[in-house]
């Protein structure tokens, strides 16, 4: 190896993980779960879903308005929504064509806009007006899959029936190794049962955002940022995604904790 030009010798690109997950036993899936969430919670304090919501209901409509959509997008759309149609009887007696209009640029807006209205008259007329707070009764509405469910059920009603699978938590997911059943980082069904075997049940909600604020963050899809990742020495993925040769395992990381959102500000004020 050719020494740097300031005399040090250069440092070399791993080309093992620093762990492997491959083979590994679940009993060390679930310790190494169990750090990952540890460390996660001193960097994502607050973590909570980025989709602005004051009520389930407005949670719902945005969670399925957030589908092939982005957030900001989403929060976008929603404030002009929510006063337009502030209620389940307003949605539920929306114009088609009206509410389409409001939400176009969220995509799949004629689909979106059926499944809201649907979901609205279901609420309406099956459950009192309330939106439910069952997976087996969510699961009923129109537009309304596990991941929504499960959106919903974790972030305002606080129970852990299941595991927010988006496209961060997927790819997080297979990086640090905490699925071995799913074909790909799209296998969603797979992953979240492989995520609820391994995470401690009261961690589910957590976890889930804070793996999406790491994501978007840090492990990115196209260039993670290992070397400022508090998890990179528990993680089977680690640097051997990144071109340029990386440091030393650090233990800390310089990630800038996202801000406590509006939406926990107003849930927590609305449940006091």
């Amino acid at each position: 190896m050719k020494p740097a030009r300031d005399g040090r010798t250069p440092l070399k690109k791993p080309v093992q993980p620093l762990i492997s997950a491959a083979g590994e036993p679940i009993d060390a899936k679930k310790k190494r779960a169990r750090q990952i969430v540890a460390r996660l919670k001193k960097l994502y304090t607050d973590a909570d879903c980025a989709l602005e919501h004051g009520s389930p209901l407005q949670l719902l409509v945005a969670t399925i308005l957030s589908a092939q959509c982005t957030d900001v997008r989403v929060n976008m759309v929603t404030p002009v929504l929510f006063k337009r149609y502030p209620n389940v009887e307003a949605l539920a007696n929306a114009d088609a064509s009206e509410l389409e209009k409001v939400i176009q640029s969220t995509g799949f807006f004629r689909n979106k806009t059926r499944n809201i209205i649907g979901a609205a008259r279901t609420i309406r007329d099956r459950f009192n007006g309330r939106v439910p707070d069952t997976m087996a009764e969510l699961l009923e509405l129109p537009g309304v899959a596990r991941k929504t469910a499960n959106v919903v059920l974790g972030t305002w009603f606080e129970k852990n029936e299941g595991f927010v699978v988006d496209t961060h938590v997927g790819r997080l997911a297979h990086r640090l190794g905490l699925t071995w059943q799913s074909k790909d980082n799209k296998d969603a069904v797979k992953i979240e049962r492989d995520l609820m075997e391994i995470v401690p049940r009261d961690e589910w909600t957590f976890l889930g955002h804070a793996l999406i604020w790491h994501g978007r963050k840090i492990c990115t899809a196209r260039k993670p940022n290992c070397a400022e990742c508090v998890l990179n020495d528990i993680c089977p993925s680690a640097f051997r995604a990144q071109d340029d040769i990386q440091p030393p395992v650090n233990t800390e990381s310089k990630a800038r904790t996202p801000k406590t959102t509006g939406a926990l500000k107003r849930r927590r004020e609305s449940k006091k």
